[in-house]
């Protein structure tokens, strides 16, 4: 599984990208420290671990959380174009393709991790002109 970056490197000029790693980095320090316990930030949506399982890439990184798998990512995208598809999981590479089709697309990609429920918004990817 290829980092998100790398798969839009293609589309840079189309796709400005928020990146979501400092917010990542807070949560799990609140954890470590005890601000927060493990079944607060382990609320994966039923329906987001059905996603998961079924159309999740995988990756190399290894949750955070539990370290007893790797994480997966999901892709959600939303644009005014996109009509039933709006808000539809897709793999990474088809939801970037997506958002750069689609004036104003919202790419969300969110990593998950199958065994323990973790996830968390990674990168935003936004379609800055239709391609």
């Amino acid at each position: 599984m290829q980092n998100p970056r790398q798969v839009a490197r293609g589309r840079r000029a189309l796709l400005g990208v928020v990146d979501y790693t400092l917010a990542k980095r807070a949560l799990l320090r609140e954890v470590r420290v005890g601000m927060r316990s493990r079944a607060d930030i382990c609320d994966a949506h039923p329906e987001l671990m059905r996603a998961a399982k079924h159309v999740g890439e995988q990756t190399r990184r290894d949750c955070p959380v539990c370290g007893r798998s790797k994480l997966v990512l999901l892709a959600y995208v939303y644009a005014d174009g996109l009509r039933a598809n709006n808000g539809r999981v897709w793999t990474l590479d088809q939801g970037l393709t997506l958002a750069t089709r689609h004036r104003n697309a919202w790419c969300y990609v969110v990593e998950v991790c199958r065994d323990c429920a973790w996830n968390h918004l990674t990168e935003a990817f936004v379609a800055r002109e239709a391609g």
